[in-house]
């Protein structure tokens, strides 16, 4: 059995920086265990590494980069995340998930809204004081 493939947007480096200061500023230190990050999917099949390669391969020459703008703050219960907006993004996603609709898990099939959590597993009221 392969391990799971998780796909991540890359962001600008002064963007992952600041995104990242804010994670380990906020995130708990004992739970905060990766890097700020995108998720754009949470579970491709890592059988099928090769196939992804290619189709990220294909995308990523035709695409030039794009702007991606924080939009605002969602509250997530017990913690707080930056929404994320980016046309181009959606499309990729979108184009990328038709493709990879037989391998989806209904986490990955469901509507995407792209965010980076910079803070997660708080207290909600901890989760609340930051959003406020």
């Amino acid at each position: 059995m392969s391990v799971p493939l998780i796909l991540t947007l890359a962001l600008h480096p002064n963007d992952q920086a600041r995104f990242e200061r804010l994670r380990t500023l906020h995130f708990p230190a004992s739970r905060n265990l990766i890097p700020a990050h995108v998720t754009m999917f949470h579970n491709l099949p890592g059988a099928e590494i090769d196939a992804v390669r290619a189709v990220l391969a294909a995308e990523a020459a035709a695409l030039a980069p794009f702007p991606v703008v924080a939009a605002g703050l969602r509250f997530l219960g017990r913690g707080v995340a930056y929404e994320l907006r980016a046309p181009e993004l959606t499309a990729l996603r979108g184009r990328l998930a038709r493709g990879w609709q037989d391998w989806l898990t209904p986490q990955d099939a469901q509507g995407y809204r792209p965010h980076v959590t910079i803070q997660n597993k708080a207290t909600p009221e901890a989760a609340r004081a930051l959003r406020d």
